[in-house]
């Protein structure tokens, strides 16, 4: 075996290229929760959804709406990406706390792998490849 292999010495480019895969996979797989609940939104039928802390349908739609779509493309593209996570995270808590409370593991486990990656994503940033790094060089360099 070769010794790269167990090395613990961080290559930045490729932590920069596995930030990048993690914010293209997570923020795309986000959308398709986000994309139904954008259409239940601006759809023609009442709206149904959960009010788990208390904020009215309405209100709580939109706020997963807000996290799950609008969040999720900062994510992708790189923008924001820290600010970004917060939302995703609250409504990732919300989720596994209190809408999936009394369910088992094995059904609520999504929103805890999804609030894990973006408690990653806040710690560790964008990273090079986004819209984040991009401006801020081009900041630092005025």
């Amino acid at each position: 075996m070769s010794s790269k292999t167990y090395s613990t010495i961080l290559d930045l480019r490729k932590t920069d290229m596995a930030i990048l895969l993690l914010r293209l996979g997570v923020g795309g797989l986000m959308l398709t929760h986000g994309i139904p609940k954008l259409m239940r939104l601006f759809g023609s039928d009442p709206i149904q959804f959960g009010n788990p802390i208390g904020i009215g349908v309405e209100a709580s739609l939109t706020l997963a709406v807000f996290s799950e779509v609008i969040c999720s493309v900062l994510i992708i593209i790189g923008l924001g990406t820290r600010l970004a996570t917060i939302p995703l995270i609250i409504t990732m808590a919300v989720a596994f706390f209190i809408v999936h409370a009394a369910d088992p593991l094995q059904q609520k486990e999504l929103a805890l792998f999804f609030m894990i990656v973006y408690v990653v994503l806040l710690l560790t940033g964008s990273g090079k490849y986004s819209l984040d790094h991009y401006f801020l060089k081009r900041k630092s360099n005025k």
